[in-house]
């Protein structure tokens, strides 16, 4: 059907170009929002109107009668009527919609996938301090940012999934200061514990290993423990590498692998922070007050101007942040997608603005930013909030161990990012069409039955070309309807970084298929109409499974 439909625009930018030259550039349609009105809506009478000065209606007639005497109307559309003061509704015939099955079925898991194109984009997602183990918060950047990578990979672009992390500063000396305690015999509770350190037990798992003289493997690290108590560089490094290969476990149950850790501490070891201060202060927009170096922000919309260099000479995080996105921008990524919990929401201005005045044409609102909420966390009726591995929070791998990899996958991908969450671990768990993962996986397996009750080692392939002229019904024609839709959804869920869209899509698709079930018996007698009919469903399936994939959800075939 993508084929049909790319005919019938091409026709509609043909009639709008005799209309007014250059408006066929505009042609489109739309998915009108009641099904009976139609298969497609045009509203560019209306939108002509006003600059031919022609009544919208008379206009809408005339571009009625136009498009229903070109070939690709006349061949793949029953009607063309008015409505209001100009829509076009347009009501395809059967074999129309019938298309989008071959198309299917032929293309398989690329069906919906954009040819490739040099355009790269890096996603930075998760970027957790190694300081502890990974919450649910973190958990709710995986799915978003594993899922729009992969939104990305559909529309052709070559993407780049990366984890910084800020490998010094004041969170790593408390971890390295609370271990030490913990290998000294000291716990929580006990005089001279400090305020400020960690309590969680997976501090005292570190320092038993430390002490233990262990060796620890993470993606980007490995590190032999001394077992020296006071060697703060040596538990240092262990805690780190220790808790990167504790996240690196979070993340293998998540099913999930990064291209590049990028460490912050290599920004300055490679000169990256000092050259991006030679390049502001060369800009002009730098300036020295009360012995710090100021950055005007203010001259690209920041609401206030941000101190660069304090008095003492150190670096606020401002500066390093600035330098870590225009080395995003000077390693070839067109654009860039950062995904972040809404506390960095007052970091979005200053950064920008600090790329703009770097002055390397980095474009105006690069990066792209997605912020999402945290994640409150329900199980028996009652909010879980300690864990013990973590102390203080429920951590990722909790979640994933009290229901499923799948179920935490969509229903982190169930809300837009930005709004509040609850995960109820009891409706994760539940077998029934409550749960949206299991209503979606459910439809999948079912149609494999189906699939297995024709043949035991059913082929797809065998029924790429079988006459579909019996799929006739109204349940049948708006399954193959909302198929046709799945392209179309990935390019704008892409577009939006929206990957909500995609499971708002599969329920829809999934409720369409399981209505269709009900109203057609798809094992019949006549083999020609059960061909048609398992054709329709196969399709199904397979857009049901891609739409999983793009979420990094199974498709099983059993249930």
């Amino acid at each position: 059907m993508l084929s049909v439909k790319q005919e019938l625009l091409t026709a509609l930018a043909g009639e709008l170009e005799r209309l007014q030259p250059g408006a066929g550039a505009r042609a489109a349609f739309e998915n009108p929002k009641v099904a009976a009105h139609g298969d497609f809506a045009c509203t560019a009478a209306m939108q002509l109107a006003k600059p031919l000065k022609a009544n919208p209606r008379q206009l809408g007639e005339q571009l009625r009668d136009a498009l229903a005497a070109t070939p690709a109307f006349a061949r793949w559309t029953d009607a063309i009527e008015i409505a209001g003061p100009g829509f076009l509704n347009i009501r395809l015939k059967p074999e129309a919609k019938q298309q989008v099955v071959r198309e299917v079925l032929e293309q398989g898991e690329r069906y919906g996938w954009q040819p490739a194109r040099a355009d790269k984009v890096i996603v930075e997602f998760v970027s957790a301090n190694p300081t502890g183990p990974l919450h649910v918060g973190h958990g709710r950047q995986a799915a978003i940012g594993d899922a729009i990578s992969h939104l990305y990979a559909t529309q052709g672009w070559q993407v780049h999934r990366e984890f910084y992390y800020n490998d010094a500063g004041v969170q790593i000396d408390t971890l390295t200061r609370s271990t030490q305690l913990r290998a000294q015999g000291l716990k929580p509770g006990d005089a001279g514990w400090p305020e400020a350190a960690y309590n969680g037990d997976y501090i005292q798992d570190i320092a038993d290993a430390y002490l233990a003289r262990a060796t620890v493997h993470a993606d980007d690290r490995a590190f032999t423990a001394s077992g020296e108590v006071q060697d703060e560089g040596g538990v240092r490094q262990f805690a780190v590498a220790y808790l990167r290969a504790e996240q690196d476990k979070d993340l293998q149950a998540f099913h999930l692998k990064f291209d590049e850790y990028y460490l912050e501490s290599s920004l300055y070891e490679r000169g990256h922070v000092e050259d991006t201060v030679r390049r502001l202060v060369a800009s002009g927009h730098t300036y020295e007050q009360d012995g710090a170096l100021w950055l005007r922000t203010t001259d690209f919309g920041d609401d206030k101007d941000r101190v660069m260099r304090k008095s003492d000479g150190t670096y606020t995080y401002f500066l390093p942040d600035v330098a870590y996105h225009t080395q995003k921008f000077q390693r070839g990524y067109g654009r860039a997608v950062n995904i972040q919990g809404t506390d960095h929401h007052g970091t979005i201005a200053r950064v920008r603005a600090g790329l703009q005045a770097v002055d390397l044409g980095i474009p105006q609102g690069y990066p792209d930013y997605v912020l999402h909420t945290m994640v409150r966390v329900v199980k028996g009726g009652e909010e879980v909030k300690i864990s013990k591995r973590a102390g203080s929070y429920v951590t990722l791998r909790d979640l994933i161990e009290w229901t499923s990899r799948d179920a935490v996958r969509f229903f982190l991908l169930s809300r837009k990012p930005d709004t509040e969450y609850t995960f109820d671990v009891d409706l994760a768990v539940a077998q029934n069409n409550d749960n949206p993962v299991y209503y979606v996986q459910y439809a999948h397996a079912r149609i494999c039955s189906v699939l297995r009750g024709w043949r035991e080692d059913y082929d797809v392939a065998a029924l790429r070309g079988v006459d579909l002229s019996a799929l006739q019904g109204p349940q049948a024609q708006a399954l193959m309807l909302l198929l046709a839709r799945y392209p179309e959804m990935l390019t704008a869920a892409a577009a939006g970084n929206a990957p909500h869209d995609v499971t708002f899509y599969l329920r829809e698709l999934a409720a369409s298929y399981h209505s269709y079930y009900d109203a057609e018996r798809i094992l019949v007698d006549d083999e020609a109409v059960k061909q048609a009919r398992l054709a329709l469903v196969a399709a199904t399936a397979q857009v049901l499974h891609n739409g999983l994939a793009v979420l990094g959800v199974s498709a099983p075939a059993r249930m």
